[in-house]
């Protein structure tokens, strides 16, 4: 059990939510959790308040501080309206963008922010039902708002919600504007602060002329489109694994000009329960289970999937036995990012001018692509604001042919800034048909990559440690490894450590340090090894757990080699864990 000061401190907080400016449904579940025997309930729900991270604010849905409710919605939502209105105090009216995904709760906690936002004498333009969250994210350039608020929780278990908060440029938010915001929602000590009675003439509902713009917009990224038509009736199944991705993605392909797109019915039903899948996750195998069953049943070319706010893409491809594999974020963005260079460079529209963009841990044979394509790579922090900001820092200078990071998100575009599954399921379905131009599936394009540019092999860990103890645990994790790195990994000796807390990078073999280049400070940490193994460890942002991300290189010659190349690298990638202790 907690100490004493913590208990009563919750106790403190959790009384104040039995007062009158609660509604009925929250006072009698935090009487409840007072009156329980077992406080877990109560310290969880109130130990802590909810903060943004690298996804906003994300949570489970329920009473207390530290919960997704109408009243943390509200107190966030009346914060970045105070804030909006010092930062654009110059402009006669301020307008903001407001969306949410199938989650359950979402539309209720869309609506209350509109109407807080309009009773603070803020436009808002708010979308009829559910909507993919880069599609929230081109509305706010399109319409020209200075902000934008969107309900989801990604890809979470079906307990959660959360709020993403974006800025003008159709980014999430950054420094100094999310230490702002917070300071401004720390201003408000209690319920009556905030402002619950909207005005119903600030609010303008919006919908199909977005969806049109959007799907246009998409079009025009479309590098192939006479391969297209030679390969129009290639079998894509898709599924938006009851998310938003049923709303556009199907008409996209269309617009794209593909005629033989295979649904999963089961799953084009939105719904918050996910009912057919346990987590609906495009990176976990059993999400994809349906669509592959179903890929089996019409002898499907392609597998591809989004995750409920249709941000995230899944792919499955065929191995050369015929049998569907689920191919990982780091080998989507890749093929992406190589489609996308390979062929500017085929059309004679590279200038030199030209750059791509991948966080610090998705995979770094990206930069031997680039670097043979003589292309720009920029690294920055895992969440795409920090590819947002990179494209805001090269704007109107440099072009941006795209950007990725091994979580399954990629951008293709600079018209939206926040990972986009409805572009990059296109742009995937087009390199589909460009790569059988070349009389290539899949598999083959990339084996083809893996020899001109070096193979790798990733796997990407999470360690769960739930509620205040397993915050607590990660912490100390993290401090065990800076206190004492490992000295070899899967049987390489360790040559470099980065330390983003610090911005340290440590060059083992000389003792040199010197500063890495970047925008701020992290908790990350990274180690190198003598043979090319990356192992990358931080805590996550959003959820309750600490991530490691292990790449290994090895060597591929001929397509005949490939299984081999992939056994000897899993069994590098179990060494380096063993060696980890994960």
């Amino acid at each position: 059990m907690e100490n004493k000061d913590l208990l009563q401190s919750v106790t403190e907080k959790a009384q104040v939510w039995l007062g009158n400016g609660y509604d009925e449904e929250t006072r009698s579940e935090v009487k409840r959790m007072l009156d329980a025997d077992d406080k877990t309930e109560l310290i969880e729900s109130f130990y802590k308040d909810l903060e943004f991270g690298t996804g906003g604010l994300r949570g489970i849905m329920g009473a207390g501080t530290n919960r997704m409710n109408i009243y943390t919605v509200g107190a966030a939502t009346q914060g970045l309206a105070n804030y909006l209105k010092e930062a654009f105090a110059e402009l006669p009216e301020i307008s903001v963008v407001v969306g949410h995904d199938v989650r359950n709760n979402s539309r209720k906690f869309a609506e209350i922010v509109a109407d807080i936002f309009s009773a603070n004498g803020i436009k808002v333009y708010l979308f009829e039902s559910f909507r993919p969250t880069p599609e929230l994210s081109f509305a706010i350039r399109h319409l020209g708002c200075q902000s934008g608020v969107n309900i989801t929780a990604s890809h979470n278990p079906k307990e959660y919600n959360g709020y993403k908060a974006y800025w003008a440029d159709g980014a999430q938010i950054i420094a100094p504007h999310d230490v702002n915001i917070i300071d401004n929602v720390n201003k408000i000590k209690g319920v009556e602060a905030i402002k619950f009675n909207g005005d119903k003439s600030k609010i303008q509902i919006i919908g199909k002329e977005i969806d049109d713009a959007f799907l246009s917009a998409i079009k025009g990224l479309s590098l192939s489109p006479d391969a297209i038509k030679r390969h129009h009736d290639l079998k894509i199944v898709y599924t938006p694994i009851h998310g938003t991705g049923v709303k556009l993605v199907p008409e996209s392909l269309k617009n794209y000009g593909f005629t033989n797109i295979i649904h999963v019915p089961e799953q084009d039903i939105p719904s918050g329960d996910f009912p057919t899948v346990e987590s609906p996750n495009p990176e976990n195998p059993p999400a994809m289970a349906m669509a592959i069953a179903k890929a089996k049943e019409v002898n499907a070319d392609l597998v591809m999937a989004s995750d409920p706010d249709a941000d995230r893409i899944g792919c499955v491809i065929r191995d050369a036995k015929g049998e569907y594999q689920l191919i990982n974020g780091n080998q989507i963005v890749m093929i992406l990012l190589n489609y996308l260079m390979t062929r500017n460079a085929e059309l004679g529209k590279l200038t030199g001018n030209e750059y791509i963009v991948k966080t610090i841990v998705t995979t770094e044979t990206i930069k031997s692509i680039a670097d043979a394509n003589n292309i720009k790579m920029f690294d920055c922090y895992t969440g795409f604001k920090w590819i947002a900001a990179v494209i805001r820092d090269h704007e109107g200078t440099s072009r941006y042919l795209g950007g990725g990071e091994e979580s399954y998100g990629f951008l293709a575009e600079d018209f939206a800034r926040d990972k986009d599954s409805v572009s990059a399921i296109s742009l995937m379905a087009e390199i589909a048909a460009w790569a059988k131009d070349k009389n290539m599936d899949f598999l083959q394009m990339l084996q083809d990559i893996y020899m001109k540019y070096g193979f790798s092999k990733e796997e990407g860990i999470s360690v769960v440690r739930l509620g205040k103890s397993g915050a607590e645990e990660i912490v100390a994790m993290m401090k065990g490894f800076r206190a004492n790195p490992p000295k070899q990994l899967g049987g390489s000796s360790v040559v470099t450590i980065k330390d983003y807390a610090d911005l340290n990078l440590t060059d083992l073999t000389t003792g040199k340090v010197e500063k890495m280049d970047m925008p701020t400070t992290s908790n990350v940490l990274q180690y190198f090894t003598a043979d090319g193994t990356k192992v990358s460890i931080r805590p996550s942002g959003t959820e309750p757990k600490i991530k490691f991300y292990i790449e290994v290189k090895g060597h591929l010659d001929s397509a005949a080699d490939y299984d081999r190349a992939n056994a000897d690298a899993k069994a590098k990638i179990d060494a380096v864990k063993k060696d980890l202790g994960i």
